[in-house]
């Protein structure tokens, strides 16, 4: 398990959700709600703020894939937005497959008596919390980076493989 804090975005068409972990990467908590930029840079400066407040060594961006594995415009929409954050930073960013962190998120939310617009700001975090720590629990048991390392040419080069959509479909 590679050492150091790692920064989770989860990214949403009004609000994008930020946790981060501790050095160790034992567990990931949540930062704050950034609200989404219509110009595209305000969002994107808050979170490589803090990036780099926390020295974070990895950005992990949710990539929010359908139940079959296809592309959404959800899922083009995070993969245009981890674009913008790899082309804007020294810092690495990671795609890892989300699938349901949002409905897991707002199911915790519920469970602990969180109900209604109150609690949409925190699912964005709680979503990131969960983005970051599934990627943290892949990496730990596969013993290589998660995801897809954003602007890698070639093939996956990380656990938790990212399926790559039929065009014919």
């Amino acid at each position: 398990m590679r050492r150091g804090v790692r920064l989770g975005v989860d990214v949403g068409r009004a609000r994008i959700g930020v946790a981060r972990t501790d050095p160790d990467g034992m567990i990931a908590t949540p930062v704050e709600t950034v609200p989404r930029a219509a110009d595209g840079t305000a969002d994107v400066d808050a979170i490589l703020a803090h990036a780099a407040e926390a020295s974070a060594f990895e950005i992990i961006v949710g990539l929010p894939l359908s139940l079959s594995g296809g592309d959404t415009p959800s899922t083009t929409d995070a993969r245009d937005f981890a674009a913008v954050l790899a082309g804007r930073s020294d810092v690495p960013v990671r795609l890892v497959d989300e699938r349901l962190s949002t409905v897991s998120a707002q199911g915790a939310l519920r469970a602990s008596g969180r109900k209604g617009r109150r609690q949409r700001s925190v699912i964005d975090q709680v979503a990131a919390v969960i983005i970051v720590q599934h990627a943290l629990d892949l990496e730990r048991s596969s013993g290589r980076p998660p995801g897809h390392l954003v602007g890698a040419p070639g093939p996956d080069d990380g656990a938790g493989a990212l399926p790559v959509p039929d065009e014919g479909r």
